[in-house]
């Protein structure tokens, strides 16, 4: 910061910032009102073919014939492309980001009902439905294994003969080789002795809580087009969070230099990691170099439910308390169901395992954390990436302790919280973290103090809170890129991918605080590997953080050289000048232009001024006997949820009266986003927790579609349905910003739960909360069980 702008920001200490803190309307706002919002769903090709999957219809199976004759005797196929085709282009046909373990299409047997086996292609999408119906898949049935708890004990049937770990996750690389198993990771965390603890402990709980796997249910579904270039180059347009790995994995498939491999995307219609890594990118990709014309192959909303859904979790549970409420040990648990194939589940049971203690100060602690395979479609990353699992448990968990112990819920989790500097379990001191003001800001939302209607009669009331803990992952790296063209104007090049959550409009106020220039003027341009830099993925809440301390950095160059260019014209120090309303400013009153200024260095409207900001956190890799690392994450996410429920005891149905979202957010870059990303964030979540369920028999999904998969809709709402958010600029974010997008799911579905425990003193353990399981709960507490119980 300059002198100039030090003296600015002392003369108003109250707003600092300009664009920083301020609710700028979304920047693409008009283009989606409009229809003019670019959709690679709705992309053509000139040339181009459609692929329409052939699945699998067995959970576990060898091959041992395809007959696509019948297909193929249909007008208008082009072809059918099975792995012997892929296996001509590609030796090694396997992918993912922490095994490659997926291949293009199944090689040799099927791990779950719905994997590609098949895919026909034909100019007409009908064309190519109808043919794929045609294909005749013969197999040879293998015991299949579905529940995660069964799947890891010894003895299961084994679902991948061996590990094979990728190269993108270095500490993986141990377990390379390792075979009959389904335990793809066991991750662990040790602190203290927790066997001493459980001896010293006045009571003791043990409670196991389940939560089943539910979709993503994003309104674009998955979709790629893959085309040539040339003879030698190949460019994906695809709907993907995650562009750079695509172009790497792509890549190294085809053994092609990553400079012969384009992937760009446009604006996403939803994602929430349904479109991380490699989804349909290699399917296309290959097909496309196989039959030498472009091919789309876009998803049906049924498909995607067999290709990538959030992790069922088995948790156990054990905490040993003192009687005054302080919790001295806990041992956990955690179970992931992974599915047939590992794709980022690895990374989920190892990041968001070792905060199952949740974000308390316990002293004796052991977490143990398995990633498991079984006959199920595969789990990956879901909007939490884990921490609503594990949340469900210790948050349940709370206020059975408290209330049995008779202490206010609210009153437990004080005398238990992790505060500022104290270690958490893996070593990392807290620090930038606002536990306490979350609680006193639910608190006061909540009117925790006040008189509180339990009901009459059959309808009973209650109320709830819970909080969850997420570290950002570690290690990532973003790259950002800021140009100032000829005329002045503004544009950032960066890999984060706008999929609703006003990424790029935060960009733009990041870019715009540090030229001193509106927000509303600086273009973004969307990820496009031939132009944009190098970002790992648009997931985990990193991109504010990362994103925005790398678009910062290059902004931050580019004002340098833009101070300088005026400072020879001023005939001034550039720390004495101060980029402010689109232009730079002398204290003498003397004022540049951002064109001016351009011209006053090429001498005309030409030439560019360049920025570059890499941005990579520090990050100290943990012990893997004891999960101790003193550097884990670069910033902590802390949620907290309060919600009031009246329950029908007559129907077990659940009616949420009144649910708050509240966060600890650093400092609000855009205060309206975030807000919105709090109240989408509690409805996604309240769904999870009240009916939404893929329910599963032998593998095959019976409510594969939103006909039978139910989602929130308006009339679901509760009535009083609020975000709030404690700001206290975090030390090393970006103008004191953290990430903000998964923070609002890791506790509604306790604090909803707990509500219900409140209000007619029932436990129920196992997600969703449909109104069977709540009344064969009460009937069964009643002492008057259901007839099928």
């Amino acid at each position: 910061m300059t002198k100039l702008e030090t003296q600015e920001l002392d003369r108003d200490s109250r707003a600092p910032y300009r664009e920083v803190g301020r609710s700028v309307p979304r920047l693409e706002g008009a283009a989606k009102v409009t229809g003019s919002a670019e959709y690679i769903h709705n992309l053509r090709v000139p040339g181009m073919l459609h692929g329409k999957i052939c699945r699998s219809s067995v959970a576990h199976g060898r091959i041992v014939g395809i007959d696509s004759s019948a297909a193929l005797a249909i007008e208008g196929v082009h072809a059918v492309i099975t792995i012997d085709e892929v296996l001509t282009l590609v030796a090694n046909p396997y992918y993912g980001p922490a095994f490659h373990d997926q291949p293009i299409l199944a090689h040799g047997k099927v791990r779950h009902v719905g994997e590609p086996v098949a895919v026909v292609l034909a100019a007409d999408p009908h064309v190519a439905e109808e043919a794929s119906n045609l294909v005749e898949i013969a197999y040879e049935p293998i015991e299949a294994v579905f529940d995660e708890v069964a799947a890891a004990r010894p003895g299961a049937p084994v679902i991948h003969d061996v590990l094979k770990p990728a190269g993108m996750f270095t500490d993986l690389k141990y377990l390379q080789g390792r075979s009959g198993t389904n335990v793809a990771l066991d991750a662990r965390v040790r602190r203290g002795d927790v066997v001493r603890g459980f001896a010293e402990s006045d009571r003791i709980f043990e409670h196991t809580f389940r939560s089943g796997k539910v979709m993503h249910a994003a309104f674009e579904p998955i979709v790629s087009v893959a085309e040539m270039n040339g003879h030698d180059e190949l460019t994906i347009h695809s709907a993907t969070q995650s562009p750079s790995f695509v172009r790497s994995e792509i890549s190294r498939l085809l053994g092609w230099p990553e400079n012969r491999v384009r992937v760009r995307t446009a604006f996403l219609g939803g994602g929430f990691g349904a479109k991380l890594y490699i989804k349909l990118e290699a399917l296309v990709a290959v097909c496309a170099l196989i039959v030498r014309k472009p091919v789309r192959i876009a998803l049906t909303m049924d498909e995607q439910f067999y290709t990538i859904t959030k992790h069922g979790a088995t948790v156990r549970i054990k905490t040993g308390v003192k009687n005054d409420g302080r919790m001295i040990a806990r041992q956990v648990e955690t179970f992931w169901n992974g599915g047939a194939y590992a794709d980022i589940g690895p990374r989920v049971t190892q990041k968001s395992g070792f905060t199952a203690a949740g974000p308390y100060d316990i002293e004796h602690v052991a977490l143990d954390n398995f990633a498991v395979y079984t006959n199920e479609p595969p789990a990956g990353a879901l909007r939490g990436f884990g921490i609503s699992q594990v949340s469900w448990a210790y948050e349940r968990q709370a206020d059975i302790i408290a209330r049995t112990l008779g202490i206010d819920p609210l009153d437990f989790r004080r005398r238990n919280i992790l505060r500022e500097g104290r270690p958490h379990v893996t070593g990392t001191r807290i620090s930038n973290l606002e536990i306490p003001g979350v609680l006193d800001l639910l608190s006061d939302r909540m009117e925790w103090d006040r008189p509180f209607d339990r009901g009459t009669g059959t309808i009973r009331r209650g109320r709830g809170l819970a909080l969850g803990l997420k570290a950002c992952i570690s290690p990532t790296t973003s790259v950002a890129i800021v140009h100032v063209y000829g005329d002045g104007s503004c544009a950032v090049h960066c890999g984060t991918v706008d999929m609703g959550q006003g990424s790029d409009t935060v960009m733009a106020q990041v870019a715009g605080e540090v030229l001193g220039i509106r927000a509303e003027s600086v273009q973004v341009l969307h990820p496009d590997t031939s132009s944009t830099p190098y970002d790992m993925g648009t997931l985990g809440s990193r991109s504010t953080f990362h994103m925005g301390h790398a678009v910062r950095m290059a902004a931050l160059s580019v004002r340098a050289q833009l101070l300088e260019i005026a400072g020879r014209a001023f005939g001034v120090d550039p720390t004495d000048l101060a980029c402010c309303d689109a232009a730079v400013v002398c204290g003498d009153g003397r004022r540049l232009t951002l064109r001016e200024l351009m011209l006053e260095r090429f001498a005309m409207q030409a030439g560019n001024v360049v920025g570059v900001g890499s941005y990579a956190p520090s990050y100290e890799k943990a012990n893997p006997e004891t999960g101790q690392s003193p550097d884990i994450t670069p910033f902590w996410m802390l949620g907290g949820a309060g919600a009031e429920i009246a329950v029908d005891m007559e129907t077990g149905r659940i009616n949420v009266t009144k649910l708050v979202n509240v966060a600890d957010v650093g400092r609000a870059i855009n205060p309206s986003i975030v807000e919105r990303q709090l109240i989408g964030a509690a409805i996604m979540q309240a769904g999870f927790t009240l009916f939404e369920e893929m329910i599963l028999i032998d593998g095959q999904v019976l409510n594969a579609s939103l006909a039978d998969y139910k989602i929130p809709g308006f009339l679901d709402l509760p009535e009083d349905l609020s975000a709030a958010y404690v700001e206290i600029p975090h030390e090393n974010g970006p103008f004191g910003a953290k990430g903000v997008g998964e923070t609002g799911v890791f506790s509604p579905a306790p604090a909803i739960a707990n509500a219900l425990y409140d209000a007619i003193g029932v436990v129920v353990t196992d997600l969703p909360l449909t109104p069977e399981r709540v009344l064969r709960a009460i009937r069964k507490a009643e002492g008057r069980p259901m007839e099928d119980d």
